[in-house]
């Protein structure tokens, strides 16, 4: 995901040059992509498909059918929203709108009061939960700020109440929705709107709660956390929560005295410096000269009532903390709750949490602690050089297993959860070109992640090609799907393949990997895939947030985008294009799949031209998007 001074963000890699396992041999740089995909006596993107094992199961499993209905629209520089004919897009909320009755409307001069009764900035992941036709509850997360934007300022001089303001934008945005007339709309009476803030009270549960690595000055019983940040994409649960994912938290810290911080901070980007939020001067949480501890206590995934503005959100500690990209939930054939969970950042890993318990259908209260205790795993990869499938193991990150023991700086069960990046490189996980989002097929059989770029890939000594990923500083990104053995989700094996590499085959020769895999051509290229998720018909939406400059290596792919793409064919289409810098992320659906909620985020970024959604001289705001076909069809049909 993008953030405020994002040329910042990602850029540290504090791995020991050792760590990377075994089987991930170096590839062949100037390997060609015919070769690489197999693809030399196939024709279309049947041929990118066909020596996968994954790709055979899903073609078995999956009935014939034409998933897309729409006609794929061309790549767009002009600063608003484009869908194909038949649909329109329509703006349902935007930073800075009142989520109450009695809170101002939007102005940049509007204080931290104004703010944190208003819609947050950035949205970003969201999930729909329905009440009724007509009534729905829409959970958002407000990742960051921008700050050339947020303030007359631009950020140059943060006073107190800037500082409170900015803490205000973060964090999560609850607004009730209501039909009216057949058109979704805020209102401001719902009674659960709320604005879940970075100084929102929450409680920390399972391993490390209580813990002396989250214990501070303010906060002796290391269990009460004030406040989330930087939340990133989401995911929902079963029993009626929304999970939020805490990001690069390690932006917001820095340290009054300068003094050397320890290689464990390192490894999560902390450094003496924040990326200029400031907040460290009117926040002393944030000074870690001050409160060593307090950069312990993010980095987690939030659990949070959507229905109940009262209740307090849940910090779930056994799920490990790292840069949290979304959290993937599904529910295994013997009820295991298993969340797939990605580390965004070059050369992390991707996680799978495995609950102790099981869900019970209809017994409330004993779920709504399934994600509290359980097992939390890291994916390792392996497979033949030149192929672009193999298989995989789960390895365990439990306290005494695989390394992870005192002598190797493991104190218990908590110091791996919450040093879970260092667990993840002690037994041997395979680093990854930056894992976000997760989604789960709606067969449940097959899992999808996107790997956006890494400009590091075999250039670092430690994060050196791989099977999985194959591409020299990969400045394009690839999906990777997998399907656990037997349809199991516990299982500690799997079978993977990639299901896309993007790329430019009109910049880059046809035999080169930088042209992208069979699927991709002229009428469908886009760089970093970011947000994905499925509707119920198995359509797979895939959501950019990539270089928008529209020349040299990104030439012909003009502004983010969302595509659509079906698991089975592999064929992908363009469906939408986003304004003038922005990121296309965050999606969710009405239960019918006649509405598609959208997000555009960070319009006009680093002063770039846009004004959207207001247009004229506006200042740029980043909004929630409705999509609807104009005969009221299901979208993407």
């Amino acid at each position: 995901m993008s953030n405020f001074n994002h040329d910042l963000e990602n850029d540290h890699d504090q791995r020991p040059l050792d760590s990377e396992p075994e089987f991930n041999r170096f590839i062949d740089a100037a390997m060609n992509r015919r070769g690489f995909l197999k693809t030399a006596t196939a024709a279309g993107t049947v041929g990118f498909f066909a020596t996968s094992p994954v790709a055979n199961a899903v073609a078995g499993s999956m009935a014939n059918q034409n998933l897309m209905g729409f006609t794929a629209i061309a790549a767009s520089t002009a600063d608003n929203i484009t869908v194909p004919p038949g649909y329109k897009a329509e703006v349902l909320i935007s930073w800075g709108d009142p989520l109450f009755k009695d809170a101002p409307a939007f102005a940049q001069s509007n204080d931290a009061k104004a703010q944190e009764r208003q819609f947050g900035d950035n949205n970003d992941g969201m999930t729909l939960f329905p009440v009724s036709d007509t009534r729905a509850v829409l959970a958002v997360n407000n990742e960051y700020i921008n700050p050339e934007y947020l303030f007359a300022h631009q950020g140059k001089a943060i006073s107190a109440d800037d500082a409170r303001k900015s803490q205000a934008a973060h964090g999560v945005s609850i607004v009730e929705l209501e039909k009216v007339n057949g058109k979704w709309q805020v209102n401001l009476e719902g009674r659960a709107n709320r604005r879940i803030t970075a100084y929102t009270e929450m409680e920390m549960t399972g391993p490390a709660a209580g813990h002396p690595l989250l214990e501070t000055n303010l906060d002796r019983t290391a269990k009460k956390i004030l406040g989330t940040f930087n939340n990133c994409a989401n995911g929902q649960t079963p029993w009626g929560t929304y999970l939020t994912c805490e990001e690069n938290f390690n932006g917001y810290f820095a340290s009054s005295d300068d003094k050397k911080l320890g290689e464990t901070y390192a490894r999560y980007g902390l450094k003496n410096n924040d990326w200029g939020y400031d907040w460290y001067k009117h926040d002393e949480r944030f000074d870690m000269a001050k409160h060593p501890n307090e950069p312990h206590r993010f980095g987690w995934v939030v659990e949070i009532d959507p229905m109940n503005p009262n209740s307090t959100p849940k910090k779930r500690s056994a799920l490990g903390r790292f840069k949290h990209e979304n959290a993937a939930l599904t529910l295994n054939d013997d009820g295991h709750a298993v969340v797939y969970l990605g580390d965004d950042e070059r050369g992390e890993h991707l996680y799978k949490f495995v609950s102790r318990n099981k869900y019970q259908a209809g017994v409330h209260t004993a779920n709504l602690n399934l994600l509290e205790d359980g097992t939390l795993y890291v994916a390792q990869f392996d497979g033949k050089e030149g192929e672009t499938h193999g298989k995989g193991k789960w390895l365990e990150l439990t306290f005494g297993k695989n390394g992870l023991t005192a002598e190797n700086g493991f104190k218990d069960q908590a110091s791996v959860l919450v040093f879970a990046r260092e667990a993840a490189t002690q037994v041997g996980a395979t680093t990854m070109d930056r894992p976000e989002w997760v989604a789960v097929h709606p067969d449940n059989k097959q899992v999808f992640v996107t790997l956006t770029n890494n400009k590091y890939r075999g250039v670092r000594d430690s994060q050196p090609l791989n099977v999985a990923n194959p591409r020299e500083k990969n400045p394009y990104g690839h999906i990777i799907r997998w399907r656990p053995m037997k349809g199991n989700h516990l299982s500690d094996e799997f079978e993977w393949d990639i299901f896309v590499l993007a790329g430019n085959p009109e910049v880059h020769p046809e035999d080169s990997l930088m042209a992208g895999s069979d699927n991709i051509n002229k009428d469908n290229m886009f760089n970093s895939p970011d947000g994905i998720g499925f509707d119920q018909a198995g359509r797979l939406w895939i959501q950019t947030d990539g270089k928008y400059n529209n020349k040299d290596n990104f030439a012909g792919m003009g502004n983010n985008q969302m595509l659509c793409a079906d698991p089975e064919s592999g064929e992908i289409r363009r469906f939408l294009t986003g304004p003038i810098a922005c990121e296309v992320t965050g999606l969710t659906f009405t239960p019918d799949h006649r509405t598609m909620f959208v997000g555009v985020q960070h319009p006009g970024e680093d002063m770039k031209p846009s004004h959207f959604p207001d247009g004229g001289n506006s200042i740029p705001r980043s909004s929630v998007i409705m999509i609807t076909r104009d005969d009221n069809g299901v979208i993407g049909a």
